[in-house]
């Protein structure tokens, strides 16, 4: 097939005359629209929208004064005329578009104002499968693509956030575009359209169960333009999926200064750890440096968590991000500004504790309105070269998971409550991964090294140096248990643990040298279960 390219320069300026408008968010409808009257642009309409444009007492032409042809099959043809598509994507200026123009009694539409079905929010609304798909739109996507490609001549405006600017804009300059302001807005329709077709097939592919579809888009929404990404030199923007999943994306910015990308990055980390500790059970804080965990505890009140969770590693904590899973108190708000904090994200706050928060000006207060759920389903993406890796979330979660004792020693119950604990939170530290814990709280955590050794042998030492800043005489691994994000390749990693003093070992299992592992274990009395589910995060 061939195309005939346009030869004709495109004009600077175009004059409004005519505008057609289908909409289904209509938030600022009627100011636009009358601004749009005033200008002596006339209005043409479909169904509902029209309705709404005649009730504000504008007057407004139906869309089949222009195709000669009535709506039909409840509304899903209305548009998909060429009465429609003509006066969108004829070229003004070629002598052939507007003779076909005359012959055919073709009106040109010179502004298209259009946003599309809520099949996004119907999707997330938990709607049956059959008003999900009444939702998508056809007529809407088909309209902004043909105006979008004839930029040159028409106006598409898809978000009623840029109803203001255009209107001023015209206003400016009586009733003209010019080509810069028309061609950003097609870039911004044609990112609509992509991402309401990204909305649509992944809710497809979801709905028939497909982990790895031929073909995957991935859409979100600028929430925020970044002042730079994870350096100064890197340039960077936060967007939002529409994923209705509680977390920093969804959250309200109580006080404090703009989020940078870290500051994202590091909050949405703490949340999703703090959420696996059920709020109506414990109460617990995490505390996070660089995505890591450096401390976290539960308790009986925030106050107490915070406490405990600060304990494991006070240096790092310094200029952390603070995560709870409990609505914040005045207690636990008063004990979190002693310390520097960048961020503390939290499901809600109490009064008191909002105003105690605000004496930190610079302190970000993210409130969320509730807890990620650690078992959702979902998914995770990561840039490579060339393409990019989609997983599912991991959501197993220890309290899921069949714990085989494999060691003479079975651990007791305190043992037991610390080897759940602590496995949850290695599950949320960067691979390899070695958790001590005591007492419902971190006392010492690896991450992110090369060797299992070497996180075991770090915890270790700063669980010493964290004892020696609070003037204890003794490290607190010494009794404690420890978790392992993945098996243990050889026995001395877990001979570490041992020359730690730890009592009780759980781990995946699954290496080829388990026989030997246990074996050192039971060699000194420790107990050790396997959950059958490793965590690598990296």
């Amino acid at each position: 097939m061939s195309v005939k390219a346009n030869a004709t320069p495109l004009p600077d300026r175009v004059k409004l005359r005519r505008a057609l408008i289908s909409v289904s968010d209509k938030t600022g409808l009627i100011d636009f629209a009358k601004g749009l009257g005033e200008l002596g642009v006339e209005l043409v309409s479909t169904g509902g929208t029209a309705k709404a444009l005649a009730e504000a007492g504008l007057s407004v032409r139906d869309v089949s004064d222009l195709t000669g042809f009535p709506e039909i099959m409840d509304g899903r043809v209305k548009t998909l005329h060429p009465g429609v598509h003509g006066g969108l994507l004829a070229i003004r200026d070629d002598a052939a578009h507007a003779a076909a123009m005359r012959q055919h009694a073709i009106a040109a539409i010179d502004l298209l104002v259009v946003n599309l079905y809520p099949f996004e929010a119907t999707r997330a609304s938990g709607a049956s499968p059959e008003t999900i798909v009444e939702n998508i739109d056809i007529g809407g996507p088909a309209m902004i693509r043909a105006g979008a490609k004839n930029h040159g001549y028409v106006t598409v405006v898809v978000d009623p956030a840029d109803y203001a600017a255009v209107l001023a804009g015209l206003r400016a300059t009586g009733g003209e575009t010019s080509l810069d302001e028309r061609r950003q807005l097609a870039a911004r329709a044609f990112a609509r359209t992509a991402a309401y077709d990204a909305a649509v097939s992944g809710w497809f592919a979801e709905s028939l169960g497909e982990t790895a579809p031929r073909r995957v888009a991935i859409a979100g929404e600028l929430a925020e333009e970044l002042r730079y990404g994870e350096n100064p030199h890197q340039s960077a923007g936060f967007y939002r999926t529409g994923e209705g999943r509680p977390g920093v994306a969804t959250a309200r910015q109580v006080q404090g200064k703009a989020l940078s990308y870290n500051n994202i990055n590091d909050t949405d980390a703490a949340f999703e750890l703090v959420a696996e500790f059920d709020p109506a059970r414990t109460a617990a804080v995490a505390i996070i440096k660089h995505a890591n965990p450096c401390g976290v505890a539960e308790a009986g009140d925030l106050a107490g968590a915070y406490h405990a969770a600060l304990a494991c590693d006070p240096v790092s904590a310094f200029g952390g991000i603070v995560a709870l899973n409990r609505r914040l108190d005045a207690a636990a708000a008063g004990e979190i500004v002693k310390v520097f904090t960048e961020v503390i994200i939290a499901p809600e706050a109490d009064d008191e504790a909002i105003a105690i928060v605000a004496k930190k000006k610079n302190l970000r207060l993210l409130l969320t309105g509730g807890l990620p759920d650690p078992r959702a389903a979902g998914r995770t993406f990561r840039s490579v070269a060339g393409g990019f890796l989609m997983q599912s979330r991991d959501a197993g979660v220890v309290e899921d998971l069949d714990l085989k004792v494999v060691t003479k020693r079975a651990p007791n119950e305190a043992e037991l409550a610390d080897m759940r604990f602590a496995f949850r939170v290695a599950k949320h530290v960067k691979s390899n991964t070695i958790v001590y814990a005591k007492g419902g709280a971190t006392v010492g955590i690896g991450a992110g090294q090369m060797s299992r050794v070497d996180s075991a042998r770090i915890a270790a030492r700063k669980a010493e140096d964290a004892a020696q800043a609070a003037g204890a005489d003794r490290s607190a691994t010494i009794g404690s248990v420890v978790a392992s994000d993945a098996f243990f390749p050889f026995a001395d990693g877990l001979l570490s643990a041992v020359e730690a003093g730890a009592t009780a070992v759980i781990q995946p299992g699954g290496s080829m040298r388990d026989d030997e592992v246990i074996a050192a274990a039971d060699a000194h009395g420790i107990a050790m279960v396997l959950t059958g589910m490793r965590h690598f995060r990296h």
